[in-house]
């Protein structure tokens, strides 16, 4: 370790290279359960591009692996330290470089925070609609390397399709310029679509260029409250096949509902089996909002309660962003699935879910971006008790294999870090992964980037 140390700090001020077994510790993992984590050698936070480049070229030098990090609020293990590695830690590089209200785009950093991008866009009139539950605390470039989504996905659309262009530091230490600053552009292979979701196995992102929409109209919101989920799906159905575009439209099971109010105490109606927030940015939302309420009514909504301001829309999305830390206080522990599947058989996967948490004996709450089918089924355990844990892994397993027999993927805005990498050549097969390995060879032959991330070895 004596060499590594000493070659990091040739480029490196000593204030970013952390050797302190007690302090390296802290940045072993991310927030997946059930996903091993090593001891780092070392721990180094970078400020500039030279300085990563620099960390890369000793690491392939000294054959050493290198885990790349955002503010670790992945659920997937993609974060998660090797021993003896080097985690670098990106989060120091948190500069918005650039922000163009001409060509609507956003050049920055890879720490910097979703959330404080968010607004520094919306003070020139602009919106940049990636917004990952955990926005106030996840960083572009976490964002970037699992391809996350967020509550407005079904209208807007995931990370992957705000990213125009990309500086990325490769694992022997060259600068890779990717895609574009322009609206259009198909020169070459689309490489930048390459390092979106690649979880810091492909390279190390260290620059990005982002697309930004003007600035929507004002948003209001409704819940619709429905005596079971397959009510609330059918209108779901109903909503998408009629053409609405709402910004947002997430289901909360009664487990959610439950425990949210037990959390925050935010009054949200305990009698109902399923609840349904629908939001529109429209022109004219409130005719939107009245459309919807038709749909779920006809579909069995026993209430349907529109709200008459900003200020009562985001209280009722302030619930569904509560859902996750509510859920958490059930039990010791979670683990926090991502299945997606399409909308026609939403009511079938979280129908099959509750027979699953039944069938293991577990409380499994399940929150939904039911707009495009993506479910979050939360499973609470007890770590410490070796049988519960046991069987919320089996749970876990379960869900995923009935994402698949429902015509799904196992995960659709999370990523497969360690939690999920055996479920991968389940979807994917075995061509689609040996294209997938061939493409990790050419980019990183030694291996040092991000190890047992995503695929074997």
């Amino acid at each position: 370790m004596g060499d590594l140390i000493k070659l990091l700090l040739e480029e490196l001020p000593a204030e970013a290279v952390l050797t302190d077994p007690d302090v390296t510790a802290s940045y072993a993992n991310d927030m997946a359960s059930f996903c091993a984590a090593g001891a780092p050698a070392v721990v180094v936070l970078p400020r500039t591009v030279d300085q990563v480049r620099h960390v890369m070229r000793t690491a392939t030098a000294l054959r050493v692996p290198v885990v790349p990090q955002g503010a670790r609020t992945g659920l997937s293990g993609a974060a998660n330290a090797v021993d003896g590695c080097v985690v670098l830690s990106l989060v120091k590089m948190d500069r918005i470089l650039e922000i163009d209200p001409v060509e609507r785009i956003a050049v920055v950093e890879p720490g910097v925070v979703n959330a404080v991008l968010s607004r520094a866009v919306a003070e020139q009139g602009l919106y940049y609609p990636p917004d990952p539950s955990s926005w106030e605390q996840c960083t572009i470039g976490g964002n970037i390397g699992t391809a996350s989504g967020g509550l407005c996905c079904v209208k807007y659309g995931v990370t992957a399709e705000y990213v125009l262009g990309l500086d990325v530091v490769l694992a022997d230490g060259r600068l890779l310029t990717t895609g574009r600053r322009t609206a259009k552009g198909v020169a070459g292979y689309d490489l930048t679509r390459l390092f979106v979701g690649s979880e810091g196995s492909l390279g190390v992102v260290v620059r990005a260029v982002l697309a930004l929409k003007p600035a929507p109209p004002r948003r209001l919101a409704l819940a619709a409250e429905f005596p079971s989920v397959a009510a609330a799906c059918e209108a779901v159905r109903q909503i998408m096949a009629r053409g609405h575009a709402p910004s947002l439209l997430e289901l909360m099971d009664a487990t959610s509902v439950r425990a949210v109010n037990s959390f925050a105490r935010m009054g949200l109606p305990e009698s109902t089996e399923a609840l349904l927030m629908a939001a529109f940015d429209t022109p004219d939302p409130t005719a939107d909002l009245a459309a919807v309420a038709r749909l779920c009514t006809a579909a069995g909504a026993t209430e349907v309660v529109p709200a008459e301001d900003e200020a009562e829309s985001d209280l009722l999305l302030q619930a569904r962003r509560t859902a996750l830390p509510a859920l958490e206080t059930l039990r010791p522990a979670t683990m926090i699935d991502d299945v997606c599947v399409p909308r026609s058989n939403l009511a079938a996967m979280l129908e099959g879910t509750a027979a699953i948490a039944r069938e293991h004996d577990l409380t499994i709450g399940v929150v939904a971006h039911a707009g495009d089918g993506n479910t979050h089924p939360v499973v609470c355990f007890d770590p410490a008790d070796p049988d519960e844990a046991r069987r919320a892994r089996e749970s876990f397993d379960a869900i995923m294999a009935l994402g698949l027999e429902l015509g799904g993927t196992i995960t659709g805005e999370h990523g497969v870090g360690l939690l999920k990498k055996e479920w991968l050549e389940r979807e994917a097969g075995p061509v689609a992964m040996e294209v997938q390995r061939g493409i990790k060879a050419v980019l990183d032959p030694l291996g040092v980037l991000n190890p047992g991330k995503v695929l074997d070895g």
